[in-house]
């Protein structure tokens, strides 16, 4: 579990929801209309400009920054050490094949010592997998992009169903009964519509952004590493080609 991210989330909504309790009745900050136009609005005028697909991948892509915990560049790099040095053994080969299990909750690193192990040309070993890697970037580029359209048109919605509320407001003057809830749905729309946008959609967007980044230089370690374990590079100038990608805190000291 993604430990910060859900604990920054359940402190900001369980922070609002106490404000709610201690100042009245939470019944009254639940309106199906409200919900209607900011939520459903939201994300129909999000498709416009995005894909089913596309949508789908961001809400994998923002659940699984909520839940996973990535492992970091320091720690591949380790992992990339360990595998570089046991390939310097008579057996090394097969023994790679036999740790590609302990690979497999990772397929991007899966893939490339299984490339490794088959004998694939270390050239095209690392176009296919720094091809897969732009792939990947580029998706999730697209899923950091829906998340911050989707955050911009939260307020925007909630403007909408604000106004929608006031006219209804104004058309009921002379029924007083009715000015109230038309009122709520019109205050409603808005408050709902700053809590998608600055607590969920925004947030995520950021999120998701700093792991992907992240991510890349993970992936692009494996894809260098596959690469030299391919040419039968020693781990010591493996160890250098990681350090040249990582900043001072994640290199990598074994052979200093």
């Amino acid at each position: 579990m993604n430990r910060a991210t859900l604990i920054g989330l359940l402190a900001g909504f369980g922070l609002l929801a106490a404000a709610i309790f201690l100042g009245g009745n939470m019944a009254s900050f639940i309106d199906m209309r409200a919900l209607l136009i900011v939520a459903g609005g939201t994300i129909a005028v999000t498709l416009i400009s995005f894909t089913f697909t596309e949508l789908a991948d961001a809400v994998t892509a923002a659940f699984r920054t909520m839940i996973s915990n990535r492992v970091t560049p320091h720690i591949a790099a380790e992992r990339l050490i360990r595998i570089a040095e046991s390939m310097r053994k008579p057996d090394g080969l097969r023994e790679l094949e036999r740790q590609l299990p302990q690979f497999r909750h990772e397929p991007f690193l899966s893939k490339a010592m299984t490339m490794v192990v088959e004998g694939l040309n270390a050239d095209e070993l690392e176009r296919i997998l720094t091809s897969e890697l732009d792939s990947l970037r580029t998706r999730r580029a697209k899923s950091a992009s829906l998340l911050r359209r989707a955050a911009e048109i939260a307020p925007a919605m909630g403007l909408i169903g604000t106004l929608v509320g006031l006219v209804q407001m104004l058309g009921t003057l002379d029924n007083p009964s009715g000015i109230g809830p038309a009122m709520a749905v019109a205050l409603l729309t808005t408050f709902y519509g700053a809590v998608l946008g600055n607590m969920i959609f925004a947030p995520l967007a950021s999120k998701l952004e700093r792991d992907s980044e992240a991510e890349a230089t993970r992936l692009n370690l494996y894809a260098i590493s596959a690469a030299a374990l391919g040419r039968q590079e020693s781990p010591r100038r493996l160890a250098m080609l990681i350090n040249a990608m990582l900043p001072p805190a994640e290199q990598v000291h074994t052979f200093s």
